[in-house]
């Protein structure tokens, strides 16, 4: 019991604090500006849009909370990566 809680708490920490990575990732593209910047605006509500329905889906089948967190952990570990290489 106490560990299911345990890892779900911290996975949802670590979403938290990546999502804030990757938001300062993109402010500072923003603050930029250019055509890089308005893709960039493009992408990221296209993507919230799909996150956002791929988790009711999962919730909807059955799926944990957790499983929902790892999804969510695992898209924007992805937006890190992409953001810090260009």
């Amino acid at each position: 019991m106490f560990c299911g809680w345990w890892t779900t708490s911290l996975d949802m920490a670590m979403l938290g604090l990546e999502a804030q990575g990757v938001i300062a990732q993109r402010m500072a593209m923003f603050a930029f500006g250019g055509p890089a910047a308005q893709v960039e605006a493009q992408l990221m509500v296209t993507e919230k849009i799909m996150a956002a329905g791929e988790a009711a889906l999962m919730l909807a089948a059955g799926a944990s909370n957790d499983k929902v967190i790892r999804s969510y952990r695992r898209k924007v570990q992805a937006n890190a990566r992409r953001l810090s290489r260009g």
